[in-house]
């Protein structure tokens, strides 16, 4: 879409922009969290797509960003500013964003817009993704090694539906951050705030997925002192779902894991833990 239907510009996002990219998306809350060095829209950056649609070179009206898993698009951000939506920015966004026929998926607010504008784009709804916070002590704890990023990558890629070491390298570099794994299973944590945050996680099976994940959280909390709320976002499919539930864990938002037909063959969110962000 062009600028003459819009009236802004959609372009790649420079360091220039980086600022104003940032604005809106703390209009929307999506830093907490994230050290001030980097965050995930550096990821989108460098290892995906990030876009701004701009009718001023220091201001931004919304912005989009995807990540790259191999051949898959995770799409991880839609933001247009309150006073500007309903306008197509976002369908101009989107058009970039999701070009070409390749496996795409997302997660979906709780917008029936949303939903229905990636139905248009050749998305379907899958599952719930939901968000979960509750204590990071008193559940079963597998045991489980600190590993490298690159190590665990192959394990990611086959639950994941795509490679993406380099992402991975770049996360584990965030302080805080710390790779575990268990001979068939893999999941990353990050401490911030006295928080742990869980994700990606995978593993060849449900179980391994759900035992490497477990492992990983008790060892976060005993090696950090992290004793107090732990978060994931876990597909509804998955094993650990009533596991947290019946463990006190609490649902405090839940998106759409949407897809489409080729990415719905590759990724599997059964044994599969998405990070919040980066997908």
């Amino acid at each position: 879409m062009s600028r003459g239907e819009t009236g802004v510009d959609v372009r790649a996002v420079t360091e220039d922009d980086m600022p104003a990219v940032r604005g809106v998306a703390r209009r929307f809350g999506l830093l907490t969290g994230w050290p001030g060095a980097r965050d995930f829209l550096d990821a989108e950056r460098a290892f995906g797509m990030l876009l701004i649609a701009s009718a001023d070179p220091l201001d931004a009206q919304g912005f989009g960003g995807a990540l790259r898993r191999d051949t898959v698009t995770h799409l991880g951000d839609l933001f247009v500013l309150p006073e500007h939506q309903s306008s197509g920015i976002g369908r101009a966004l989107l058009s970039k964003l999701l070009a070409g026929n390749g496996p795409k998926v997302t997660f979906a607010s709780s917008d029936p817009r949303a939903i229905s504008l990636y139905v248009r784009y050749g998305l379907r709804p899958w599952c719930p993704l939901l968000y979960l916070t509750g204590p990071a002590t008193g559940l079963p704890a597998p045991p489980v090694r600190e590993a490298r990023p690159e190590d665990v990558a192959p394990l990611d890629a086959r639950a994941s539906g795509g490679t993406r070491p380099d992402t991975l390298i770049w996360y584990t570099a965030i302080p805080g951050v710390t790779p575990y794994a268990t001979d068939q299973g893999y999941a990353f944590t990050r401490v911030t705030d006295g928080h742990i945050v869980i994700g990606p996680a995978g593993g060849e099976t449900p179980q391994d997925c759900a035992q490497a994940v477990l492992g990983a959280l008790a060892a976060a909390a005993e090696r950090t002192g992290a004793g107090g709320a732990a978060r994931i976002a876990v597909p509804g499919m998955h094993p650990l779902v009533p596991v947290l539930i019946g463990a006190g864990w609490r649902i405090g938002d839940m998106d759409t894991f949407m897809a489409n037909d080729t990415a719905l063959t590759m990724i599997h969110p059964a044994r599969y833990i998405p990070h919040p962000d980066l997908g």
